[in-house]
């Protein structure tokens, strides 16, 4: 009798319990992954004796062996093993990862991973270890709980109320997990207050700092920092397509209705596998930003070799997902790498290609792009990338000139400096005025510029990046409108395409609406903060904290730790309208209209 006959043998034998079984496995699945989340959470949050350490990572352990367990439970009760492991190959992936680390434990005391790491340098290897089995975790947690979600009542969510619910539920989470003791160096957790603003901030992608990150924190808590802003750097489209995953599992939203708030008609990510695409090549990107940033690190600035790998991996996430925070307590101004000019650059590009967004990414240097026009010549890029891309060169092209002009006189934060010097960070300071880096005292800058930047910021980005702002696509239709009301054109065009009316009244409504908030906050700001206006430039710098805020920029020029409560709140509030975008906030709070098939008579008035 074969393997395969035998197991058949006992699938039929099973066959009347067989979803009992699996239905019993379901059960305990909700039980372990809980139960091994608050031992993750204990173990990494608070100091332990090693005995209870030691009972913590039984427990992971344990529950790394039953995920095992299961799965291959359910091959084995699959009438179509094959199947089975084509469609729950990703899972299997994982189970099998799981497996090889549990047999290296169990054979040399040590997993794989770190027996890799030690010809490397990289020190601590057991906490790198336990950290990437965690990510295994979490994932796995992930699908077992969405798995369990079948079982819950069907709801039905706006796609806008669904995406700002996801962004406030992993603020709350990061700031629980930064309030833990052993995310600071004090051993005290950060309060509530600066622990939820710095959850904002990261998980926004916005970079506005109440602490140093990197006296402050722990290596813990820059991981968790790290993880809230890639988290957070998931796009409106990689959203659109998570919830069209969550919608396999009882979350009732409409795909077409995410795909059509959330994704253009027409849009090269509108089709399977998108979530997965946008993944890959971000992470990609980010991987290989880190291996540049990894070179380019002035000799001796770190302690070891995982100290480099870990900057450089952190600065690389930060950077693309355009969140401005960096692990020096001076930013990149801190004179360790104020002048590592290829590291600037490096971080420069990341900016760029993060603001430009994943559309534009696709359409530049995707496989199915490039072969396109390789073989139809005629072939162009597609009008949104258009968009993105000329008007993101011409923005980062304008702001470095007008900051070399700017500020290359005398007390200027260019002044002192060599040529190469002046163009880097020129070009460095335009670049991220939707990341917020800096690389000089921004408090310094001239008021001419500083104005410049929040005109600057409060452009933005392109539309599908991790950037804010009102977006260059916003910018782009608006310009091309005033211009074509200028001229007297009855049909507005932009590169030789028509722009709608729809999307001419999207893009004036988006900018009302960006400017409307910003006039509020700025408002709000001027009330709780008195004591900021008695110094110079105090209005200035208000209304410069507010933009950044809205735009996720991050840019500040100083002011933020001044800050009282009640003005972190209102940052606070900007931010997250600025991550999930004012028309979205608006659409989400909006009554729904009964009927939209009427017309009032015309009403004629003087305008200007």
């Amino acid at each position: 009798m074969t393997l395969q006959e035998l197991r058949e043998r006992i699938n039929i034998g099973l066959q009347p319990h067989r979803e009992r079984v699996l239905s019993v496995f379901k059960a305990v699945n909700v039980v372990v992954s809980l139960s091994a989340f608050a031992s993750l959470i204990a173990y990494y949050g608070f100091p332990l004796e090693s005995n209870a350490a030691h009972n913590l990572i039984g427990i992971i352990k344990g529950s790394f062996a039953y995920y095992v367990l299961h799965y291959l439970v359910r091959w084995f009760l699959d009438f179509h093993p094959l199947q089975f492991l084509r469609k729950h190959r990703f899972e299997g992936f994982l189970m099998a990862v799981l497996l090889l680390e549990g047999l290296g434990d169990l054979l040399t005391g040590q997993v794989f991973l770190g027996r890799a790491m030690n010809p490397m340098g990289v020190d601590s290897v057991e906490d790198w270890t336990v950290w990437v089995v965690q990510a295994y975790f979490l994932v796995v947690v992930f699908m077992e709980l969405s798995e369990r979600a079948r079982t819950l009542p069907r709801f039905r969510f706006h796609p806008a109320t669904l995406f700002i619910l996801s962004f406030l539920a992993l603020i709350l989470a990061g700031t629980g997990l930064l309030m833990l003791p052993e995310m600071t160096v004090d051993g005290l957790g950060m309060s509530l207050s600066d622990a939820l603003f710095t959850s904002t901030s990261a998980t926004c992608v916005t970079g506005l700092m109440v602490q140093d990150a990197e006296t402050f924190f722990t290596h813990k808590g820059h991981v968790v920092l790290m993880v809230l802003i890639k988290l957070g750097g998931l796009n409106i489209i990689a959203f659109g397509s998570l919830l069209a995953l969550l919608a396999r599992f009882g979350v009732g939203v409409r795909q077409h209705d995410v795909i059509e708030d959330f994704v253009n008609r027409g849009s090269i990510l509108g089709s399977r596998g998108m979530l997965g695409r946008v993944i890959l090549w971000s992470v990609g990107i980010e991987l290989i930003g880190a291996l540049g940033l990894f070179l380019f690190w002035p000799g001796g600035l770190f302690a070891s070799t995982g100290d480099r790998i870990f900057q450089s991996l952190f600065l690389s996430i930060s950077a693309f997902n355009n969140a401005g925070i960096s692990l020096f307590s001076g930013g990149l101004a801190d004179p360790r790498v104020s002048e590592a000019w290829l590291v600037h650059w490096t971080v420069t590009i990341l900016v760029f290609f993060g603001a430009l967004g994943m559309v534009a990414i696709f359409d530049l240097f995707s496989r199915e792009s490039l072969q396109e026009r390789m073989k139809n010549p005629w072939r162009q890029i597609r009008f949104p990338t258009k968009i993105a891309l000329y008007y993101s060169l011409a923005l980062v092209g304008f702001g470095a000139i007008a900051y070399l002009a700017l500020e290359s006189g005398s007390g200027g934060t260019l002044d002192g400096m060599g040529w190469t010097g002046r163009i880097t960070t020129s070009f460095f300071q335009s670049a991220t005025r939707t990341s917020g880096f800096n690389t000089v005292d921004i408090g310094a800058i001239g008021t001419p510029m500083l104005f410049l930047l929040t005109i600057l910021m409060f452009i933005g980005a392109s539309s599908s990046s991790t950037g804010g702002g009102i977006k260059t696509s916003t910018f782009a239709v608006v310009f091309a409108d005033l211009i074509g009301t200028i001229r007297g054109l009855q049909h507005p065009h932009l590169f030789k395409r028509t722009i709608g009316k729809t999307l001419r009244s999207r893009a004036w409504g988006i900018l009302m609406f960006f400017l409307l908030f910003n006039l509020i906050g700025t408002f709000a700001l001027i009330l709780s903060e008195p004591h900021l206006l008695t110094e110079d430039r105090g209005f200035l710098n208000l209304l410069f904290e507010q933009v950044s805020a809205l735009g996720t920029v991050g840019l500040s020029t100083g002011i933020t730790a001044d800050i009282s409560p009640v003005g972190r709140g209102i940052l606070i509030a900007s931010m997250i309208i600025g991550r999930v975008g004012t028309l979205t906030v608006a659409f989400a709070f909006a009554r729904s209209v009964v009927s939209r098939n009427y017309k009032y008579p015309e009403g004629h008035t003087m305008v200007g």
